[in-house]
């Protein structure tokens, strides 16, 4: 806002309003609009996960769903020494998985897995089609031959990195039970090829994911957990645990989640990049649901640890806690206080000033959601300084940044004192809200109508509205709301014409208007007539 717009308020007595006035009244189609004003849990949710999916964006961008082994680090080298100079083609291999001769098994077997490990454009839909996976499966079995097992284990690893369809025919031949059983091999190279391929599998989806956790493979994992283990061991763990988190259509059982909470709250205390970022993708995905979800991540303790990891450098582990941290701020207004006091508001305002725009858009989505609960959590809100780098976000922030700055200003507007409100103009957030008037997205500048609506009716309270009404002309606000009328959303023209009808129109004493504003109120009693509203009310979304 600028000095001279400033000037043309009334400093002492908009600041001088106790701190403890009622809230606001909103009109209840506003309310519904809001994380829990006027809305029933079922919409609660509806909402929440329209914002959630849209956040996440695609899977590639967060986390690898599957993983393909392409090294030899984890191999064993006596087996390999066996095969030395051994270079079999696709029917060779055939004939020899085939062979009762362990040996040629194995030959072919490790041949298999050689093909299947290239870098680039491996034959896995050959292997798949050449019937080779019920055998390799027969193979996990051989108790007596490590090196088989091994070898058969990695080659189906990297079959179930394919397609739904490849993993599918891994699980269709029972490759589930005897990998769950070779997580107590003897061998460390086995058991630790097993939890890869349980983890390709998990990551395909739900239904896969919970055949994994049926077959008791959670009890198993958790048992490898050890500070004696080497990390690629750990971190192979950890990230298979994250697919047995993931998806929530249906979520994973609550059995299984409450037995992998603890650790992960384990594995969170560790200071391992690849094992912290797998941990907190595991919680973002089971803190990613309903209250009584949300309540199982913040009551193992997990809420100070995560705040620390929202300051990382890496952004591989800030990008999880921030996402983590802002599923618990959907929850109720105790959890959402139980991450106020674990300082979340210490950390937000700087991430809505970093350098990567989605850091900004997450974090502002989260703030949002604090503003969106009583007016004491916007109280702290502003007692932590969030409200310079939101007005800065609102001027010159990417669009996706600013459409998530002005629900926070919504929330912070429906559900703030007088008092509140008085602060939050003073932070200057007026001027970016009008200029943002002009964009093409009529849901938004419905929001913003509805804002400058209700700051109208505070200055109305105080007796500021003549005051108010000026600085919204000088910042070029009136032009605006006035073009609005003729929007071509029958919404946003309404909302529009109330403002000007309630606010700006000139001599209303009389019983007359503008001309111009008979003109708008003839087009918009044309344009309103059959206009029901929405059949449903539709959740928030961001890009």
């Amino acid at each position: 806002m600028s000095q001279r717009a400033r000037a043309s308020l009334s400093p002492a007595l908009w600041l001088t309003v106790p701190v403890n006035m009622p809230t606001l009244d909103a009109p209840e189609e506003r309310l519904r609009k809001f994380k829990y004003r006027g809305k029933d849990a079922s919409m609660r949710r509806q909402q929440r996960m329209a914002v959630s999916l849209e956040l996440r964006k695609a899977k590639k961008d967060e986390q690898a769903l599957k993983r393909r082994n392409i090294t030899n680090v984890s191999s064993d080298p006596a087996s390999e020494q066996l095969t030395k100079g051994v270079s079999l083609n696709l029917q060779e291999i055939i004939n020899g998985v085939n062979a009762s001769d362990p040996d040629l098994c194995f030959q072919a077997t490790q041949a298999a897995r050689k093909m299947l490990s290239r870098e680039r454009n491996p034959p896995l839909k050959l292997i798949v089609e050449a019937g080779l996976i019920p055998r390799l499966v027969e193979f996990l079995k051989s108790s007596l031959h490590p090196c088989l097992q091994f070898e058969a284990a990695w080659a189906l690893t990297n079959i179930a990195s394919g397609t739904s369809e490849q993993t599918q025919a891994v699980v269709e031949s029972g490759a589930i039970q005897p990998l769950v059983e070779l997580l107590s091999s003897p061998h460390m190279t086995v058991c630790e090829q097993a939890v890869w391929a349980l983890g390709n599998i998990a990551g395909d989806g739900p239904e896969f994911r919970d055949l994994v956790i049926s077959s008791n493979a959670i009890p198993h994992l958790l048992a490898l957990v050890s500070s004696t283990i080497p990390i690629t061991f750990l971190r192979n763990i950890t990230w298979t645990l994250s697919n047995l988190c993931r998806n929530k259509s249906p979520y994973p059982c609550k059995k299984a989640v409450k037995q992998m909470l603890p650790v992960l709250f384990h594995l969170l205390q560790h200071e391992d990049g690849e094992v912290l970022s797998d941990t907190c993708w595991a919680l973002s995905y089971l803190s990613d649901g309903c209250n009584e979800r949300i309540g199982q991540v913040v009551d193992t303790g997990v809420l100070p640890r995560l705040v620390q990891l929202m300051t990382s450098s890496e952004l591989n582990i800030l990008t999880p806690s921030l996402r983590t941290v802002g599923n618990i701020v959907t929850g109720t207004d105790h959890q959402t206080q139980v991450a106020i006091d674990a300082g979340i508001l210490n950390v937000l305002p700087q991430l809505l000033m970093h350098p990567r725009s989605s850091i900004q858009k997450e974090a502002a989505w989260a703030l949002s959601n604090v503003a969106a609960g009583p007016c004491q959590h916007i109280q702290q809100l502003i007692a932590c300084g969030t409200l310079p780098p939101l007005v800065a976000l609102l001027k010159n922030g990417e669009f996706k940044v600013q459409k998530e700055a002005v629900w926070t200003v919504a929330n912070f507007t429906t559900g703030g004192t007088i008092d509140q409100l008085i602060q939050l103009v003073h932070s200057g957030v007026l001027e970016p809200l009008v200029n943002l008037l002009t964009i093409q997205d009529p849901k938004i500048v419905t929001i913003i109508l509805d804002v400058i609506s209700l700051i109208l009716k505070a200055a109305e309270k105080l007796s500021e509205k003549e005051n108010m009404c000026l600085l919204i002309e000088e910042i070029g606000g009136v032009d605006k709301i006035e073009a609005l009328q003729l929007h071509e959303n029958p919404q946003v023209a309404l909302t529009a014409l109330n403002i000007i009808e309630n606010h700006f129109c000139e001599g209303e004493e009389n019983g007359t208007i503008l001309p111009a504003l008979d003109q708008d109120c003839e087009y918009l009693n044309h344009l309103t007539k059959n206009y029901q509203g929405p059949t449903t009310s539709k959740p928030r979304t961001t890009p």
